[in-house]
């Protein structure tokens, strides 16, 4: 239902004939009886007992014409700022975080003079898969009204598929009205993360076949809280120039957002073992002045270490200080290389001996790469017992890097997925998480929900 105000043309010289003035006042009597009417109406679509959700909420969008032209400003409730999209590109699209799973009844889109032709608007529970809620195929510009909607998810998207004009998309206001409540609440500790291993090949997107601009755009729609790697962020040699050239052009859009670990790839640099990692990621990747490093979220105590140096005392040694020192119930670590793997690495051992340290004190979920596949274990001890208080590992080497087959299948191995690219979504409460893995064709497994221990 697309609503637009208009008034009569003034006759020459600007003003109305007295004839004129009185049916002007008339129908505006009329029209203010109906408008009154239409408030008092409680049946309407969009009734004002539906709230507005979307203000100031977080927003992103598939791209920006300037900084200046983001997508927060289509969710500020100013009418002199406007999200405005690349111009002559088509798809594009804005998305809003609700913050919490939310009935969704009515939207409404005023638009600049870049309008959407055809476009739809869609919602989401978890980012990753789409249900369309309402179409337009013959848009006009001007301010639509969409009512009578009954979407339900905490993310909603505008998705443009065809511009009105030779320019891009622009938005002065996305509003978004429902009812909040079929989820968890905003804030209270819940948090996303996006997470995977070996991901840039030398390769962009100019190339079809070039996978990791694929995940880097999947993990940039998710738009997690913060995003993790698992060792080898770049092939083969990763040296500084081959992080510019290629991981740079994907998954470097979000490198302030990256809390990396290094891989065994990343040792190869003729310049010197992680030499072009830490002169790419600078203090992102050694914020503590070593390749490991720890942070906090809610409450999770994040590890990130680096398997290469497994062997050093140093390393070791800062882990259990680490964790003596943690106050966060629920602990995760990441690192490259499994303890546990099917692929055609399989089982590392040099993951041991941290395993022992971590399950001692009580940690909940590892997470490495190196196989190029997907894989989940059940809870399981060190020694590969299957264990209520173990901890659960991830595999998840598809970031973009060529895929490896399964070979063979271990104990306490639950789902594996090969030959398909994708990200892990994480989510975390203050007392548990659970996960899926969104593959760039939709999502191949979804996790049961675990509690810390």
């Amino acid at each position: 239902m697309h609503l637009y105000a208009s008034t009569p043309p003034p006759t020459p010289g600007g003003r109305l004939r007295p004839a004129l003035l009185l049916a002007t006042a008339a129908a505006a009597a009329v029209l203010a009886l109906v408008a009154g009417l239409l408030l008092a109406w409680p049946g309407r679509a969009g009734a004002a007992a539906d709230p507005l959700i979307s203000r100031g909420k977080p927003a992103t969008a598939s791209s920006a014409e300037s900084s200046s032209l983001g997508a927060a400003n289509a969710f500020d409730g100013a009418a002199s700022t406007r999200w405005a999209s690349a111009e002559g590109k088509d798809p594009q699209w804005i998305r809003v975080d609700l913050g919490a799973g939310a009935t969704v009844s009515r939207v409404k889109l005023t638009w600049e003079s870049a309008y959407a032709k055809a476009y739809r608007v869609e919602v989401s529970a978890d980012g990753a898969t789409w249900t369309r809620i309402a179409e337009e195929k013959a848009g006009n510009g001007g301010t639509d009204e969409l009512t009578g909607l009954t979407g339900k998810g905490r993310y909603l998207r505008v998705y443009g598929t065809a511009r009105g004009t030779a320019y891009g998309y622009s938005l002065f206001e996305a509003e978004v009205y429902g009812t909040a409540g079929d989820g968890p609440p905003p804030g209270g500790g819940a948090f996303t993360v996006v997470a995977a291993g070996d991901i840039a090949a030398q390769c962009t997107a100019s190339d079809s076949g070039c996978a990791h601009p694929k995940t880097a755009a999947l993990a940039r729609q998710i738009d997690p809280k913060f995003y993790l790697t698992m060792g080898d962020n770049q092939y083969d040699d990763a040296r500084i120039s081959d992080f510019r050239a290629y991981y740079d052009k994907s998954w470097g859009a979000f490198k302030a957002k990256t809390r990396p670990v290094p891989g065994n790839h990343e040792t190869y640099d003729p310049a010197g073992s992680l030499a072009g990692y830490k002169a790419y990621f600078g203090s992102i990747a050694y914020p503590q002045g070593k390749s490991y490093y720890s942070f906090d979220e809610g409450n999770w105590h994040f590890i990130a270490l680096d398997s290469n140096a497994f062997d050093q005392a140093a390393q070791i040694d800062w882990l259990k200080a680490d964790l003596a020192a943690n106050g966060k119930q629920c602990i995760a670590a990441y690192w490259h290389h499994p303890l546990y793997s099917s692929g055609g690495h399989g089982n590392d051992p040099v993951s041991k001996p941290v395993w022992k340290i971590l399950y001692a004190a009580k940690a909940d979920l590892v997470l490495n790469g190196h196989d190029h596949h997907y894989e989940r274990f059940a809870p399981q001890n060190p020694d590969g017992k299957a264990a209520a208080d173990g901890i659960v590992e991830i595999v998840g080497g598809m970031g973009g890097a060529e895929p490896y087959p399964i070979e063979q299948v271990q104990p306490n191995s639950q789902k594996r997925v090969s030959g398909q690219y994708g990200v892990l979504k994480l989510d975390f409460t203050d007392s548990g998480y659970s996960w899926s893995y969104v593959a760039t064709d939709g999502v191949k497994d979804t996790s049961p929900k675990y509690s810390c221990h």
